[in-house]
């Protein structure tokens, strides 16, 4: 299939991927965003297309998973704790009603705990909850993914022993 074959097939189906992509978006704006999206990576990986096979389910397929991905990403970033005082609010934001001095207090607390750590562990730790991949940990730390893993593993056990350790210190 020429360029100019792919391109024209590509733009004819634009009105059933927009249909598609409001049908997983309920939203116009965030539709067309995808359809942008799934055209640029159909267009970007066109040389990944093998003749001859459904070129309609393999461009629905490209608009699904980015969907899904976007939609993974998004949920990561509103869950994670980016290290900063308001994250941690605004994650469990619904859980409360009031800022309270004791959550203020916790979240500063958290915060000297995760920088008492030390750069291997802190770095992918914080890494990982920016919403970054192990793989991609991996590739800019220059570490195996296994050890990501581990050290990540490591780190949440750490913070929960010193959140334990915490608590118990108040215990009379």
């Amino acid at each position: 299939m020429t360029s100019i074959q792919f391109t024209n097939r590509l733009l004819g189906l634009q009105d059933k991927l927009l249909y598609f992509a409001l049908s997983l978006t309920s939203n116009d704006e965030d539709a067309h965003d995808l359809l942008q999206e799934t055209i640029l990576k159909a267009l970007t990986y066109r040389n990944q297309f093998v003749a001859n096979t459904n070129f309609k389910a393999w461009v629905f397929t490209i608009m699904k998973n980015t969907f899904i991905n976007n939609y993974r990403r998004n949920q990561k970033t509103r869950n994670t704790f980016d290290g900063s005082d308001d994250a941690f609010k605004h994650a469990y934001k619904q859980n409360y009603t009031s800022e309270t001095p004791e959550m203020v207090h916790s979240v500063m607390e958290m915060n000297k705990y995760i920088e008492q750590l030390s750069d291997e562990f802190r770095i992918p730790f914080k890494m990982h909850t920016d919403g970054y991949k192990y793989k991609e940990i991996a590739e800019e730390l220059d570490l195996p993914i296994g050890t990501v893993k581990s050290r990540i593993f490591f780190t949440r056990k750490k913070l929960q022993e010193m959140l334990r350790d915490r608590e118990g210190s108040y215990a009379v």
